[in-house]
């Protein structure tokens, strides 16, 4: 399977209308003229499903990389799609490809996607930290976003080993270094991460709204804050 043949076959199913609607909604910037076709998501996780059980792991990753080179929003879906496996070796070409990815993000969508695909993967090798680190202080907001959002499996953990526990402590000392950032986008990553963790730590995500989290914005903490109770508002 050629990235042109899986391009063709998703391209069979294009509906107008949706892709239209599709396109006005994620907002993708004028600038990157990205095409879209308007494929549900179950249709294109039905072709994700079967070129998974066909390809290799070499086969899936270099599909998923041409996938995503075409700039179709649905094949870039498709792409991100079948990177995000538990299981995935080799994935040190994979984990390449997904950081190229991150550097190429603008919009939400597809943000989530690689960043799911990508926690996958620094799950499988925790020494990727050192990777997402650098992107802390990206000039682009979707790649800060990124590195926060990629430690997310550390903050749903329970009975953590210290190695595990070390890495939970990492994401709080970048959501706290990101917790200056006004951007919308960097606010809501980090109102997601501590309330996900109030559900598996609330001491610590409780801890962590009354020092550094008094700087989020006030959407973030009501979001941050809403299984925690009691806790001070301010912006």
């Amino acid at each position: 399977m050629t990235p042109y043949q899986a391009l063709e076959a998703l391209e069979a199913l294009t509906d107008p209308a949706k892709a239209a609607e599709a396109a006005e909604y994620h907002k993708a910037p004028p600038e990157a003229g990205r095409r879209y076709l308007g494929l549900t998501p179950a249709q294109i996780d039905e072709h994700v499903a079967t070129w998974r059980a066909d390809l290799s792991v070499e086969g899936r990753v270099s599909l998923a990389e041409g996938l995503w080179n075409t700039d179709v929003h649905d094949a870039r879906v498709a792409a991100a799609k079948l990177l995000t496996q538990a299981r995935l070796r080799p994935d040190d070409r994979a984990w390449a490809v997904i950081c190229d990815w991150v550097d190429q993000l603008d919009v939400w969508a597809l943000a989530d996607l690689v960043t799911t695909a990508g926690q996958k993967r620094v799950v499988a090798d925790p020494a990727r930290l050192a990777d997402l680190e650098q992107w802390v202080e990206s000039e682009n907001h979707w790649v800060r976003r990124a590195s926060l959002l990629m430690l997310l499996p550390w903050a749903k953990m329970n009975n953590l080993k210290d190695a595990d526990y070390d890495i939970r402590e990492t994401g709080l000392v970048w959501a706290e270094h990101l917790v200056p950032d006004r951007n919308w986008f960097i606010q809501k990553a980090i109102a997601d991460w501590l309330g996900v963790l109030s559900k598996h730590d609330p001491a610590r995500a409780a801890e962590f709204m009354d020092g550094p989290g008094l700087g989020l914005k006030t959407f973030a903490r009501k979001e941050a804050a809403r299984r925690l109770p009691e806790a001070p508002m301010a912006d």
